[in-house]
């Protein structure tokens, strides 16, 4: 069964890995050719990145709650459940969309000054985010659908979706920023198009596949499954709300600390994504899997995936941890001809590699709770290492004890760790009490 169970999880995690890489891949290329106008170009389009994140949660909420319901279906055999929970997955996805797209337009003006941006950067921060907010409703369609697709098996479509949208992005990017010499503005009008195909492909994707396809007669709305769908989705939602509020506080802190720091440290964070987006490539097929394993009712399997998972998340970050540590320096130049930015991201990416172990055993954890159902305490787990460790420290540190950025990645770490080790800690229960239970 080890085998076996190892087998699957390589092969569904590979292509969800390998999207992650080339994806981050691909964004390294469009920072780069933003950071190439300019500190200022960086800081229009970073500022507004945690209010993003915030925004695609709530999408990313009901793509969780829809890859543990439609997986665990599909590992009971229940088909016509699946097919219907793909109709609530495209309904809710629509609907999210549209809602936070209307608010995003509407508070694009704000958002830059609310966290802080400098008045010179307020502008085109504001267009930029305005833009790539036009196609939410793709968006959320892009991140639900796509969620539906890896919880029945299909990692490779969302992967070579994912590297089409991103590859439209990089080339329209060329066009726009340099040959048409819109800049910041152009890097956007490039990010809205591939968000717009990106949906576009991943509903074809979804109406070709035979478990997740309908027909528009067949569409009706089920409260019962949007219900469990909320059941679900509601803590992944808080977690991710918890957590993208807290990185929105976070940025603004930084943000405070002057443009030349803030460039680095936001450049620095882009710099190490590539370095930690591979756990969640294990991630997803490892809460897949789980999900699968609960349906069937199969214990043995839940607990042999969940080792596996681990085993295999925790050597991968320890290997990538050290190349981040080598590389820190030549990456930092990648994205900005500033020296001063350059050295003090540098910095901050040798401090963080070392936690980058600590980092993958939090995010596999995280899948397995997830595909487990047991989403609840995963909020519990968000709350207490990003606002009781990251945010408290961080303030303390630059509004009371005028620390520098060394200080604050010391408190992005801590956040970390103490993630790693709450998720660990029901793993060690037994019996009546154990986390495997069913």
């Amino acid at each position: 069964m080890k085998s076996e169970n190892l087998k699957t999880l390589i092969s569904l995690s590979m292509p969800a890995v390998i999207e992650q890489i080339l994806a981050t891949l691909l964004q390294y290329v469009d920072t780069a050719m933003v950071g190439q106008l300019g500190e200022r170009a960086t800081a229009s389009v970073s500022i507004t990145t945690n209010v993003t994140w915030l925004v695609n949660s709530v999408p990313g909420a009901i793509g969780t709650a829809m890859l543990v319901l439609i997986s665990r279906a599909a590992g009971a055999g229940e088909k016509k459940r699946v097919k219907k929970l793909s109709q609530q997955a495209f309904l809710l996805a629509v609907a999210a969309g549209l809602i936070l797209g209307t608010g995003s337009v509407l508070l694009s003006p704000y958002i830059p000054v609310w966290m802080g941006a400098e008045p010179a950067v307020q502008a085109d921060a504001s267009r930029y985010f305005f833009l790539i907010s036009l196609p939410m409703a793709f968006r959320s369609v892009s991140s639900v659908l796509g969620s539906s697709l890896r919880a029945v098996h299909n990692t490779k479509t969302p992967m070579l979706i994912s590297i089409a949208a991103n590859g439209i992005n990089i080339v329209l990017n060329y066009l726009l920023i340099y040959t048409a010499g819109l800049g910041v503005t152009g890097a956007a009008i490039a990010s809205a198009v591939s968000y717009t195909a990106s949906g576009i492909l991943m509903f074809c994707a979804c109406q070709r596949n035979p478990l997740l396809r309908w027909k528009a007669g067949e569409f009706s709305v089920d409260g019962g499954l949007i219900r469990e769908c909320a059941l679900v989705g509601t803590p992944v939602l808080g977690s991710s709300v918890v957590s993208c509020m807290g990185y929105v506080v976070f940025a603004s802190l930084v943000s405070g600390m002057g443009t030349t720091v803030f460039a680095a440290h936001s450049i620095a964070v882009t710099a190490e994504e590539i370095f930690y987006v591979p756990g969640y490539g294990l991630r997803t097929a490892a809460s897949t899997m789980i999900g699968n394993a609960r349906g069937e009712g199969n214990v043995p399997r839940l607990k042999s995936v969940a080792k596996l998972s681990v085993v295999l998340t925790v050597a991968m970050m320890c290997v990538s941890g050290l190349v981040l540590y080598i590389c820190a320096a030549p990456l930092m130049r990648l994205f900005s001809p500033s020296e001063p930015v350059v050295r003090l991201g540098a910095e901050m990416l040798r401090l963080v590699a070392l936690s980058e172990p600590f980092f993958g055993l939090m995010i596999v954890l995280e899948g397995i709770f997830y595909g487990m159902g047991k989403t609840g305490y995963s909020f519990f787990v968000e709350m207490t290492g990003m606002w009781g460790v990251r945010i408290l420290f961080t303030f303390l540190c630059v509004n009371w004890w005028n620390l520098g950025l060394r200080a604050v990645w010391y408190c992005m770490i801590a956040d970390n760790v103490t993630k790693a080790v709450l998720f660990a800690l029901p793993f060690l229960r037994r019996g009546e009490k154990s986390v495997f239970r069913v």
